[in-house]
């Protein structure tokens, strides 16, 4: 069923039990979670019992709720109305966005992205055009007695083009062809705009594995983000520790002069930047330094929810727990960055 906020619920008149037989064919999205990979040292890729015991067991959710996403919008098919994304938590910006929606006549199920916020209402009825479209011609699909693939989800390079399609681009490097008519055909439907910057570099090793990393020289910041240790500048450090109920960060003063609170608004900063670099899920626990009162509490608070801001995952930010911890839960869709690179050795890239 549809909540007041138009999220779908759980409830209805009938158990699903009784609405569908075994072997009945339903539509159904992938939302998140994702299949751990195999060990490496095994011979059989499909041996669910030589997935190393640190590995997450998660299977993919399904759901019936089918979404599609565009540049500003999400199309739900299945809802009845429109809203506004839930990650949008600033009042003035809900406002302003609450008024866009409703100038969007003759059209349901849209969910209206912060990205939105400085558009014209036509360029947000094409892209709701664009993205009925593509549901149409799902829908043509929808038929069979055999299980099957019928569209598959964003891949890597669309999932980075939606995340910063929003913020000014100067150019979009490629290094092969393949890459670059993906980009261009992503771009020419959601982003015409960013079409004229795209970049292709010509590499010797274009198909080399993370090619254009080494040719910018940034290895050594990916291989940073495998410590377990993180400097704050002008002095201090953060302590990432990951453990399969939760993550705790911990902030060290170190040799920094500075204020404790001013050592924690700067830690903030690069707490919510380690999080979403190292792609880091569930429950968070951050032990700040000791700060003077509510005051100060209240303001660090503030700093790091606009820190948290930018993740295109959704933060929530649950409060100080007695003892003075930040609770802190991230949703993310994909594994972390620690399970992608397990077992990889960055000599050989």
């Amino acid at each position: 069923i549809t909540g007041k906020d138009g999220r779908i619920e759980k409830g209805g008149n009938k158990p699903v039990g009784r609405i569908f037989s075994v072997g009945d064919m339903v539509v159904v999205q992938a939302k998140s979670a994702y299949l751990p990979s195999p060990s490496r040292n095994s011979s059989d890729t499909n041996d669910i019992d030589n997935i190393p015991s640190n590995h997450e067991r998660k299977i993919a959710q399904m759901s019936m709720d089918i979404s599609i996403a565009g540049r500003y919008l999400i199309y739900c098919p299945m809802m009845d109305k429109n809203r506004l994304s839930q990650r949008i938590r600033k009042k003035s910006m809900r406002n302003k966005l609450q008024d866009m929606l409703g100038s969007i006549e003759g059209m349901k199920g849209l969910i209206l992205r912060s990205s939105a916020a400085s558009l014209q209402t036509d360029i947000l009825l094409q892209e709701a055009e664009i993205l009925k479209t593509i549901w149409s011609e799902l829908q043509k699909h929808f038929h069979g007695e055999e299980p099957g693939l019928i569209m598959e989800g964003p891949d890597s390079i669309q999932r980075i083009l939606s995340d910063n399609a929003i913020n000014p681009l100067e150019r979009i490097e490629v290094v092969t062809m393949d890459h670059f008519s993906q980009v261009e055909n992503w771009c020419g439907v959601f982003a015409p705009d960013l079409v004229a910057k795209i970049t292709p570099v010509e590499l010797d090793d274009a198909t080399k594995d993370l090619a254009l990393f080494h040719y910018r020289d940034i290895m050594g910041q990916i291989e940073s983000l495998f410590h377990d240790y993180c400097l704050l500048p002008g002095g201090g450090s953060l302590i990432i520790q990951e453990t399969a109920a939760l993550t705790a960060v911990d902030v060290n003063r170190g040799d920094s002069k500075g204020s404790n609170l001013s050592i924690n608004i700067k830690a903030a900063q690069e707490i919510a930047r380690q999080i979403r670099l190292r792609n880091i899920g569930g429950i968070i626990i951050i032990d700040f330094l000791k700060m003077k009162g509510k005051k100060e509490q209240k303001l660090l608070l503030e700093k790091q929810e606009a820190a948290f801001y930018e993740d295109s995952c959704t933060v929530q930010i649950h409060g100080m727990t007695k003892l003075g911890l930040l609770e802190v839960t991230r949703k993310r869709k994909t594994p972390s960055l620690i399970e992608r690179m397990e077992g990889m050795d960055f000599t050989e890239l």
